[in-house]
């Protein structure tokens, strides 16, 4: 039983975090032919304010972005 976990920033759709499952679940059974009834996929989605590279978080890479400031 395949247990595949994504960590993502928060702001998807619930259509885009659904499509995301299924293509997981997919790749995961045509790479190693796990049945599909058995792939778990677990999402965790993260604040944006919460999640950083470099000291700056993706929120503050954001509004800088807004702002026309390239960092």
């Amino acid at each position: 039983m395949p247990l595949v976990e994504i960590t993502l920033a928060e702001g998807r759709s619930p259509e885009q975090l659904r499509s995301l499952m299924a293509a997981v679940t997919q790749a995961c059974h045509d790479s190693i032919g796990a049945p599909v009834p058995s792939i778990r996929v677990v999402l965790r989605e993260v604040p944006k304010t919460h999640w950083s590279a470099g000291g700056v978080t993706i929120a503050e890479r954001e509004a800088a972005s807004q702002q026309g400031d390239p960092s």
